[in-house]
């Protein structure tokens, strides 16, 4: 039973993750670099 509570914990705290990566990105930011603007779109 442990298991399976930490098992929905992890994969809730991944999904979050994925979320605010995706939702930076259609706001203009970059994983690599944090803001497009700064470097001209050359970490695309």
């Amino acid at each position: 039973m442990g298991t399976f509570v930490v098992g929905i914990v992890v994969c809730a705290l991944v999904s979050l993750a994925i979320r605010s990566m995706v939702r930076d990105k259609k706001n203009g930011k970059s994983i690599q670099c944090g803001d497009c603007e700064h470097c001209g779109g050359r970490c695309h």
